[in-house]
């Protein structure tokens, strides 16, 4: 799980991060528009709350097959009183809770799917839930607009044949041929095999040339570098679906990569995208 993006809701950065494929949005950088020493209060404050223990329990309960709904009921009877106390870690571990998520480190804090995160921005104020509703809602439109882009791109590269134009073709963008892999060398992630085998470098490796660059090696890549990424994605996935160890794929992703970049490099389709 990784702190993806931030949004700026009336003056406070609030965090996102995706788990699987969910929205989860920081309840702490939520709380601190209240009162920003005292944020974990916050959260404690609203999660021994009677009426949301029961909307907890409810998505849980929806949306969580590991759900425990006999420890539910235990704290559900006791909420109300005043020595009942609830925290994010309490909830996880009581009920199995998936709706909330506790993260440790530089970004840390309480997260929690957007659906339960407007919920307690509802509890904080009801101005600031809809300017973050408001801002969440741009974000993913923002994220839509790429994914058409994408689309797009996919239906141009369609058009290519594949045929080799050497007369058109930029030597800086053809990827170096991996002849041995470090026997030290250890991936951080699947998306670092396909950085090594597109852009000979990883993320770490890339960061670390590039100090004053904000980013990622992705986000300075051409329109023909990213086209072939998107092919190494999916033939990645199915080669790890055949159980193809990361050493083979990674000397199989480089020469496809090889490959596709001198097919397409120069041809009049792309142009018309840039």
């Amino acid at each position: 799980m990784k702190t993806d993006v931030k949004i700026e809701v009336k003056g406070m950065q609030i965090a996102l991060f995706k788990n699987n494929t969910d929205d989860y949005i920081s309840l702490t950088d939520i709380a601190r528009y209240k009162n920003s020493e005292e944020s974990d209060d916050i959260i404690k404050n609203w999660m021994r709350n009677k009426n949301t223990l029961v909307f907890l329990g409810l998505w849980e309960k929806i949306n969580n097959p590991t759900f425990k709904p006999v420890e539910f009921d235990g704290f559900s009877s006791q909420s109300g009183f005043n020595h009942f106390i609830m925290t994010p870690k309490k909830w996880i571990e009581g009920v199995n809770a998936v709706g909330i998520i506790s993260k440790q480190g530089h970004s840390g804090g309480t997260f929690a799917h957007k659906d339960i995160a407007f919920k307690f921005a509802s509890w904080i104020s009801a101005e600031f839930e809809l300017y973050l509703i408001k801002e969440f809602q741009r974000l993913k439109e923002n994220e839509n607009k790429k994914l058409s882009l994408g689309w797009s791109v996919k239906r141009e590269l369609a058009k290519v044949n594949y045929k080799i134009h050497t007369d058109a073709i930029k030597q800086n963008l053809i990827p170096m041929k991996i002849t041995q892999i470090p026997s030290k060398f250890i991936y951080a992630s699947e998306g670092d095999i396909l950085n090594k085998a597109l852009f000979n470098m990883t993320a770490k490796e890339w960061r670390e040339q590039n100090l004053k660059k904000e980013g990622n090696i992705r986000d300075y890549s051409t329109i023909e570098q990213l086209i072939v990424l998107s092919n190494l994605e999916s033939l990645n996935a199915e080669m790890i679906k055949q159980n193809i160890a990361p050493e083979q794929r990674l000397l199989k992703l480089n020469q496809i990569a090889i490959d596709q970049m001198k097919s397409i490099l120069g041809h009049p389709a792309l142009k018309r995208m840039k």
